[in-house]
């Protein structure tokens, strides 16, 4: 599709933008996002568009990087601007579940042990509870490779999505993850906090002994992130 085929679903409030943007910086900022990884969110005015940065290093996205996308992954005006090429994850995330409106796609170093053995990722943290419901692993069993393990179509991004199904964290192979959530603090939490349960969950699993993991009745998202959000975001964008 030609970007001429495609018009804006209109401005974005500033705030919103500009916590998309902290939202990468603050994932760098913590290691979660490395030279590469992308956040995204769901385009307040029409759910069938999304927001994300142009193809650039986390730690260095801006305000004038953030481009506009139907959910097939089109850009609506690129322009000379690169592309992730992984961003059909993000558009296929969208497609398949109404009730997210932010993604984050990482290679979050502590979670790609998980992705290649036997040993499941579990909740052990109370601030990791949303774990508890499970964490499923994509391969590519059912789609063909383009570029080595990475999400390069839709169809693949749509065997992800359908590997994540209800879930709020999918691993992939060899790689990296997937998180989402209703918005971009819980994104940045969870995305966070995924990594952060990866490497307690290695220390317990070292001491070779029997693991009290949380279980799902146990799950409770924090009701409130604002003063998490704030020092995370002071953080990264005034450090």
């Amino acid at each position: 599709m030609s970007d001429a085929k495609l018009t804006s679903a209109g401005p974005v409030d500033a705030k919103l933008i500009e916590d998309l943007v902290a939202a990468s910086r603050i994932l760098a900022h913590h290691g979660v996002l490395d030279a590469w990884g992308h956040v995204s969110m769901r385009h307040p005015s029409n759910p069938q568009r999304y927001l994300m940065s142009r193809a650039r290093a986390p730690a260095l996205v801006s305000i004038e990087d953030i481009m506009e996308f139907d959910l097939d992954s089109n850009p609506v005006d690129q322009g000379d601007r690169r592309c992730f090429l992984e961003r059909f994850i993000h558009g296929n995330a969208f497609k398949a579940r109404p009730d997210v409106n932010a993604v984050v796609h990482s290679h979050s170093p502590t979670i790609v042990p998980f992705s290649v053995t036997e040993q499941p990722l579990r909740a052990v943290s109370s601030v990791a509870s949303f774990l508890a419901c499970g964490c499923p692993v994509f391969d590519f069993h059912k789609v063909s490779r383009t570029k080595g393990l990475l999400i390069t179509n839709n169809e693949q991004g749509a065997e992800l999505a359908k590997t994540l199904g209800d879930k709020p964290v999918a691993l992939m192979r060899g790689h990296g993850n997937l998180v989402v959530a209703p918005d971009i603090p819980r994104v940045v939490h969870r995305a966070l906090y995924t990594e952060i349960n990866a490497k307690q969950l290695a220390v317990a699993l070292s001491f070779g002994k029997p693991i009290k993991y949380i279980s799902e009745d146990e799950m409770l998202d924090p009701q409130r992130l604002g003063d998490s959000w704030d020092v995370w975001k002071h953080e990264a964008m005034n450090g």
